[in-house]
């Protein structure tokens, strides 16, 4: 490989250890944060003044943060090279009121977050994780990784057609986790939280709680070429694009353009609140980045013209059970490289200029790539990539990586794939 790629299988070790440490996308933002700290990058608050001193800054808001690296002698105009991501992952998110339950059990309401496969959800021993906010307005991580929650399955002897007819699951009435035995107790799991950090309940004025498997990431497969774990769409590509950026600024040669890394939340659920991709973050910080290098509307204009993005997510690879439900030309594998998603509709924002980007980042790095496209009887999904592009007029390609089982509790993905990713977004953040 070329002197762009740096990372090998001890970026797949560190991915398993990120995905542990990231079970809701408050953690994993705080976890990018606490890598790009280590790389000498410093954070910067929205309410205050910016300076155009070249370096790293990032901008944490919520569940989304954007980073970026000012090269010395960067001019107003100097273009933007963005590695876009999402932080969130679909899941089952604690309700307003969680305290519920019946027939002598204690249950937890949650309400379905994005579009999980609701089915690897069942029979999973569950933790508890987000974001509490205390009467002082500060916050507090909260990560409960143990076993605390479970979604019970209803036993095959009174379902006897579940095998022939399939599983059917009402959001509403299947989905509640059990906690415990007896009777339901109004404010109980509030009072759990606020013991878990340490406050009086009475400090927790609100939160942002979800469910996840405890579980750990491990390797798979006779040869450990498969890597099984959580949150892989799409901790995996803040995962590459926070190693990408620290390794870009960090480089002996100074990148030609702004590397940025931009993750949102909510991509799942559409992206349109003011951490997702359709609200205004990465434009607002881009922007002042420009104006605080002494820049005008016209440099603004001139630097986000020359701008790339590529818009890293995951995609499917051929599945070995289905792979009629995939088109017939074209098969990604795991550990095939990252894929080059394509669609023709928009639901990627990819085009044959960006192609060219792609390619030309993946031969510098040496990585191998693949090209994904739907079947054209099988809707298309879409993500961040076609926002990014109509929201900010910025040229975007939409990549990622091969896997199985997506939106399921624990997706599938290829050892060598993630290593392979982060190498490629290297090469293109540094040129």
């Amino acid at each position: 490989m070329s002197h762009s790629s740096r990372f090998d299988r001890g970026h797949t070790d560190d991915l398993m250890s990120f995905l542990a440490a990231s079970p809701s996308p408050y953690h994993a933002v705080a976890n990018a944060a606490e890598r790009l700290e280590k790389a000498g990058f410093r954070q910067v608050a929205e309410t205050d003044s910016w300076d155009g001193r070249s370096g790293g800054k990032y901008v944490l808001r919520g569940g989304a943060i954007v980073a970026w690296y000012v090269p010395e002698g960067a001019a107003a105009t100097t273009p933007y090279r963005i590695v876009g991501a999402h932080t969130d992952s679909p899941n089952l998110r604690v309700k307003p009121i969680p305290d519920t339950g019946t027939r002598g059990w204690r249950q937890i309401a949650v309400e379905v977050y994005g579009g999980p496969l609701l089915n690897t959800w069942l029979d999973r021993d569950l933790g508890l994780s987000g974001r509490v906010t205390l009467r002082d307005g500060s916050d507090r991580l909260m990560h409960v990784d143990r076993p605390l929650l479970r979604v019970p399955q209803l036993a095959v002897h009174l379902d006897r057609t579940v095998n022939t007819e399939g599983l059917k699951l009402d959001k509403q009435r299947h989905m509640t986790p059990v906690w415990g035995l007896g009777e339901v107790a109004e404010g109980e799991l509030i009072a759990f939280v606020a013991e878990e950090i340490g406050v009086p309940a009475g400090e927790v004025l609100g939160w942002d709680l979800m469910v996840h498997s405890v579980e750990p990431p491990a390797y798979l497969g006779r040869n450990r070429e498969l890597v099984a774990g959580p949150r892989m769409d799409n901790l995996l590509s803040v995962h590459a694009g926070t190693a990408a950026l620290t390794a870009a600024a960090t480089a002996d040669r100074a990148p030609a353009g702004i590397p940025v890394l931009a993750a949102f939340d909510h991509e799942e659920s559409g992206s349109q609140s003011d951490t997702g991709a359709d609200g205004p973050l990465l434009g607002t910080v881009l922007e002042r980045s420009v104006y605080a290098r002494g820049g005008s509307y016209e440099d603004r204009s001139r630097a986000f013209a020359g701008t790339v993005c590529l818009s890293s997510d995951t995609g499917h690879a051929v599945h070995p059970n289905y792979s009629e439900r995939h088109d017939p030309g074209h098969h990604p594998l795991p550990n095939g490289g990252p894929l080059l998603k394509v669609n023709v509709n928009q639901r990627y924002a990819t085009d044959g200029s960006g192609r060219a980007v792609f390619a030309a980042a993946c031969e510098r790095a040496g990585v191998p790539w693949q090209s994904f496209v739907s079947n054209n009887a099988m809707p298309c999904g879409t993500t961040i990539g076609p926002i990014t592009a109509a929201r900010h007029g910025i040229a975007t390609v939409d990549i990622g990586v091969a896997i199985l089982s997506m939106h399921s509790a624990r997706e599938l993905c290829g050892a060598d794939d993630p290593y392979l990713l982060a190498n490629a977004l290297t090469a293109f953040l540094e040129c």
